[in-house]
């Protein structure tokens, strides 16, 4: 498809194209049983990933920005009749509200440059559960390791608690930088979040703030980082946290109470 096509991966957008059909197959395993699901895609490239969705018996609806990828997906589109729609367009515009009317899966090799900005926006929806169902994403493995880390962890930071506060999330596998073309200059994983119980008395924007002023400063005490939060010392207090301690100690239990008490 790739040399049909004249294609090669844009480093500008984030490019690199993974073929492993074998590795394809197993990532479009992740999320379970896709027979007849719908499966949200952003960035397929010439459509590998896309190409092992549909073979699962997806329905997918792929959001591609590069319009050089078009015709490559068009002829998957035209092998898999009804099964794949392709939206021209950037997917950190993408209303997802707009596309699905029933619940779906999000799968994407995301394109580095994006990953995490789409990963953050996904998981501050402010209706919770959210309409997806499960994230079965690819990162570079430093990102993947910085959502699942625990507290106490160099990895552990903001992007952690924001997955984790209302998501479970584990590392599905690693992929070697050889399974790409061209291969990057870092390995990557597969991470699978799924929606669990938010806890109650959180505003989502509050904990985001939260954590963000928390780990501006991650290497000063908390008692440092949050005395410019309104309310910041006053929560520590309340809730019973050391300000002595560095963000990093700190459970994401523990910034939830944190955010319980600045959201109340």
């Amino acid at each position: 498809m790739i040399k049909k096509h004249g294609l090669t991966a844009n480093k500008a957008l984030g490019q690199n194209f993974l073929l492993d059909t074998q590795l394809l197959s197993r990532i479009a395993a992740v999320p379970g049983d896709l027979e007849n699901a719908q499966v949200f895609e952003v960035g397929p490239g010439p459509g590998g990933l896309t190409q092992a969705l549909l073979q699962a018996g997806a329905k997918v609806t792929a959001v591609e920005r590069d319009e050089r990828c078009l015709p490559a997906l068009a002829d998957l589109a035209d092998h898999f009749p009804g099964q794949l729609q392709v939206i021209n367009e950037d997917a950190l515009k993408i209303d997802l509200s707009q596309l699905f009317d029933a619940p779906f899966h999000i799968a994407s090799n995301l394109p580095y440059n994006v990953g995490s900005a789409l990963l953050i926006k996904w998981l501050s929806s402010s209706a919770w559960p959210p309409a997806w169902q499960s994230l079965t994403l690819m990162f570079q493995r430093e990102v993947a390791d910085r959502i699942v880390a625990d507290a106490g962890s160099s990895a552990y930071g903001r992007l952690s608690i924001l997955a984790q506060w209302r998501c479970d999330a584990k590392l599905a596998m690693s992929v070697h930088r050889s399974a790409f073309t061209p291969p990057p200059k870092v390995m990557s994983a597969i991470v699978h979040l799924t929606p669990k119980e938010q806890p109650d008395g959180v505003d989502p924007e509050i904990l985001a703030k939260l954590t963000q002023t928390a780990f501006s400063q991650r290497r000063k005490m908390l008692r440092q980082s949050l005395k410019g939060l309104p309310g910041g010392l006053d929560a520590l207090k309340d809730a019973g946290i050391d300000g002595a301690r560095r963000p990093e100690t700190v459970s994401v239990d523990e910034f939830v109470v944190l955010a319980r008490f600045l959201s109340a």
